[in-house]
């Protein structure tokens, strides 16, 4: 059974790399958006990813859409105030998202970003 455990996890990492690396490269062919890795805190940064987690949270008793975006280098959080969903915005969805990051305990986060869709 060990056997079988290992080489199912060695799947599941190659396609966890293939899919990474696929993402990469398409955000690295959006026009004017520039890596999560690279992106600085408290200034404006347009980024490319995709979707990968999706959480509805309450924030001080208002619900909130939570979405962790990905391109490849790294991770951030946008936050949607007052949003239990957004139409289309689904797991694997690419977004190019525009606002400004802020840093909360190690969080990486965009409240209310301007978004859009991309293929």
């Amino acid at each position: 059974m060990g056997r079988l455990r290992r080489y199912l996890a060695r799947v599941a990492d190659r396609d966890e790399e293939r899919l990474q690396t696929a993402t990469l490269e398409w955000a690295s062919t959006v026009p004017g958006t520039q890596r999560i890795s690279e992106a600085p805190s408290r200034q404006r940064v347009r980024l490319a990813g995709m979707v990968r987690r999706i959480s509805v949270l309450p924030i001080e008793g208002i619900r909130s859409l939570e979405a962790t975006i990905t391109d490849g280098t790294g991770e951030v959080n946008v936050v949607f105030m007052g949003r239990r969903n957004i139409e289309g915005m689904s797991l694997g969805t690419r977004v190019v998202v525009e606002g400004v990051i802020g840093d909360q305990r190690e969080v990486r986060r965009i409240v209310n970003p301007k978004f859009e869709f991309s293929s």
